[in-house]
């Protein structure tokens, strides 16, 4: 379903600029033959008797005004068609690796050198190529990561749409654990259900997705990772945003540190980046990194190594890659999946390596 409403999106957008085109053709041709009609109308009238002009007519074959704007419509209309094709035929599947190593302050020296392997925004539910999609979690598994941390929207809406992509999923491996949180779709209240038994069922069923998958789904919740002798808190909270009439948020930081007031280093997974300067720079210093999902990138913008823009920044101060204010850091993650429109145009769908450092 994902495809062909992008294949029809593609179709519908050429169609709306070819005939914006045609109409302002129309427009100019009509402006043209009344301005010609006065004019006739007007030498009618006249009783000056017409001079003989003895200028040459040209036979050459010229391009009229008419037909240029009908071929300059064709050409514009074809440029994003060709555009937004390409991005689904090439962009919605070609997986990215973005490292970043990061210092972190305080971080117990057993894991210096952790590499966490973050992905996000998995929408399931839009998925039109398993064999693609299986491709990007044998890339993700080919890091050999530490640990793995999901950020959030397993699902588009219904806990359905990830029953054919179990059996991919589950191969995620990570010595140290899966790690996992909820976005703002995996509540699925984005769709009308019949009562709200059967959203908290769809609900239920998403959680149990999670564990079916082998992932350790954080709920307002902690986990105390071990290792050497030496611990680190790993925080998940559910959605928060800094727009709950737009937004689910039933994230409570508070309540998902407690028990983790000796650890040296406390790392967060919170689906939407605007917790982080909504919420955790004010009131929580002693978060060393948030990692985050959310925006896509909005699937469209251009990157090249010293550059990027998408319509999203307009959205979101922080949208994509790597912040930092002080010592705290931010990581949002571009998304594994796509929504809406089945494709990516330039920002390219991402599995992150982060690799932590002591100083």
């Amino acid at each position: 379903m994902s495809l062909i409403f992008g294949l029809f999106l593609v179709w519908f957008l050429a169609k709306i600029v070819f005939a914006l085109v045609l109409i302002v053709n129309d427009l100019f041709s009509g402006s043209k033959w009344g301005i010609k009609r006065l004019r006739h109308q007007s030498k009618t009238n006249s009783e000056e008797t017409p001079e003989t002009n003895s200028t040459p007519i040209s036979t050459k074959p010229t391009l009229s005004r008419s037909d240029f704007l009908l071929k300059t419509g064709a050409l514009v209309a074809a440029t994003p068609t060709a555009a937004m094709s390409f991005g689904i035929i090439s962009g919605a599947h070609d997986y990215r690796v973005r490292r970043e190593t990061l210092k972190i302050k305080g971080l117990p020296k057993a894991f210096h050198g952790l590499t966490i392997a973050q992905i996000s925004d998995i929408h399931s539910g839009s998925f039109w190529n398993k064999t693609a999609v299986t491709g990007g979690v044998e890339m993700l598994n080919a890091e050999k990561p530490d640990l793995v941390c999901f950020t959030g929207d397993l699902v588009n809406s219904s806990a359905t749409e990830i029953k054919d992509y179990i059996n991919v999923f589950d191969k995620v491996k990570a010595d140290l654990g899966v790690y996992s949180v909820i976005g703002n779709h995996d509540y699925g209240t984005y769709v009308k259900w019949p009562n709200k038994a059967a959203e908290a069922q769809n609900f239920a069923d998403l959680k149990t997705a999670h564990a079916t998958l082998g992932w350790d789904l954080l709920l307002n919740e902690n986990r105390i990772i071990k290792q050497s002798g030496e611990s680190l808190a790993l925080i998940g909270v559910e959605n928060w945003s800094v727009n709950p009439k737009r937004f689910p948020s039933t994230g409570n930081l508070d309540l998902a540190k407690i028990g983790t007031e000796e650890a040296a280093t406390k790392l967060l997974m919170s689906h939407d980046p605007t917790h982080w300067r909504g919420e955790i720079l004010k009131d929580h210093s002693d978060i060393s990194l948030t990692m985050s999902g959310h925006t896509h990138g909005m699937q469209f913008g251009i990157e090249t190594e010293n550059f990027k823009w998408s319509p999203v920044q307009y959205l979101y101060k922080e949208w994509a890659g790597l912040y930092q204010e002080s010592d705290q850091k931010l990581y949002v993650n571009r998304g594994y999946g796509y929504l809406g429109y089945p494709g990516r145009f330039g920002i390219l769908p991402e599995i992150t390596i982060l690799t932590l450092e002591s100083v």
